[in-house]
């Protein structure tokens, strides 16, 4: 009999855009002032966009949500940026209401949502997590027990007795994330707050939500780090407009958001990139060749930004001289999006003919293509009369997805790891006691 922990209902949740209700008076006066006099919103953040010309509509960052989660199970839940994750995690975690369906919680939940969740700044690190045990209705003995492991994990015992307004937002997060864990709540929530810290603690986070799993407590694992949504997780959601577009297997979840991230990548699903429109490089002044565009090929010519493994990729480059150039030398590289990782760069030949101005193309054939299936972009850099000429780190992305080959017993998924695949010829098995004998 399967034991739900979590039950999502028809969930929706709406907010009215362009109306006062920024959680102080202070900044609800300055809105107000703002607004009366034709003014944009003074309380938004760089590269933030203004609704405040739109009183009145509604904004779903939710809507017909269901789903549920089982006792022990890892869930993944990942999307694009707006898709409606942290405020369906708000709503578990009763930070906020819903505008309309049914939550129905077994258990206590701890959440860790952003940096200082639940801390108080002007108390100390020490007193927050009494504090914070204390919401969980955890009595001070059973925190007393659990203290020591929480302040080694976190790794604050010189700060323990500081306030937290003081600390970085690393040793928020240290702390946080190990009160949250330590704490023995029935289920634990983590948004992508643990990308503030280092790698190392990401590591150690990732471990102890694994144990965390073991021990038959609840995870919800909100991350765009696709290598950690894989490693600790089986089952996925993932969203967009606030609706879960595929519930499933992690694998299956991960490709389908790879495929919505990549429709949004300025054209690259075709696999073409006009590379005259984005921003040049500041550090490269009166260059003698540019590129102006990339297309990426499949072994039939096609033009295309989906890919099998195994299969060629054909890179077509465009550029445009200006002046005489001589010694003209290209780079090519492919960075996984994933993992933030660079691949490999490679050159091609040098061409020391002299070009005159005017348009040029050239190609290089990925023949056979060994990568893995996932997120990749491409590294372009050109070099010209002994200067660099072009640099552009992340011109134009594709997707690699799994072989269409039927490979038999080589084909076991269990077998496959790792960030490139070869092909490698093996020997017969010989019997060496018949030989030697």
């Amino acid at each position: 009999m399967s034991n739900v922990v979590i039950s999502v209902e028809n969930l929706s949740k709406s907010y009215r855009l362009g109306q006062i209700g920024t959680g102080t008076f202070a900044n609800d006066m300055k809105l107000w002032w703002a607004k009366a006099r034709g003014k944009p919103n003074p309380l938004l953040r760089i590269g933030e966009t203004d609704h405040g010309n739109h009183d009145g509509e509604d904004l779903w960052a939710l809507k017909d949500v269901s789903f549920t989660v089982e006792q022990g199970e890892v869930m993944g839940i990942i999307g694009r940026n707006g898709a409606g994750k942290s405020t369906l995690l708000k709503i578990l975690s009763r930070v906020t209401a819903p505008t309309s369906g049914k939550v129905k919680i077994k258990g206590r939940i701890a959440s860790l949502l952003e940096v200082g969740t639940g801390f108080h700044p002007e108390l100390t690190g020490r007193e927050n997590v009494y504090l914070n045990g204390a919401i969980l209705g955890m009595n001070r003995r059973e925190i007393d027990r659990k203290f020591d492991e929480i302040v080694d994990f976190a790794g604050v015992e010189k700060f323990i007795d500081t306030p937290v307004k003081r600390f970085s937002s690393g040793m928020y997060v240290r702390l946080a994330f190990a009160v949250a864990a330590y704490l023995e709540p029935e289920i634990l929530v983590v948004d992508e707050v643990l990308a503030v810290g280092d790698a190392e603690f990401q590591k150690k986070c990732l471990g102890k939500m694994g144990d965390v799993a073991k021990e038959g407590r609840t995870v919800l694992f909100v991350s765009h780090n696709m290598a950690a949504i894989a490693s600790l997780t089986q089952q996925s959601l993932c969203m967009d407009g606030g609706r879960i577009v595929l519930m499933g297997s992690t694998s299956d979840a991960i490709e389908k958001y790879l495929k919505q991230t990549l429709g949004h990548a300025n054209g690259s699903q075709s696999g073409y990139m006009n590379l005259s429109l984005l921003k040049r490089s500041p550090n490269i002044i009166n260059p003698d060749a540019q590129f102006e565009w990339v297309c990426l090929l499949d072994g039939k010519e096609n033009q295309s930004g989906i890919f099998f493994e195994g299969e060629p990729i054909v890179i077509q480059l465009g550029f445009r001289i200006s002046r005489e150039t001589h010694n003209l030398q290209f780079g090519f590289g492919v960075r996984n999006l994933e993992l933030g990782v660079e691949l490999f760069v490679t050159p091609s030949r040098t061409y020391y003919q002299a070009y005159a101005p005017g348009r040029y193309s050239v190609r290089m054939n990925l023949s056979p293509n060994y990568l893995r299936p996932g997120k990749y972009s491409v590294i372009l850099k050109m070099f010209a009369n002994g200067r660099r000429q072009e640099t552009f780190g992340e011109s134009v992305t594709f997707l690699v997805e799994k072989s269409r080959r039927e490979d038999g017993e080589m084909g076991h998924e269990r077998w496959r790891s790792g960030l490139l695949r070869f092909d490698f010829a093996w020997s017969d098995i010989n019997n060496r006691r018949s030989q030697d004998a």
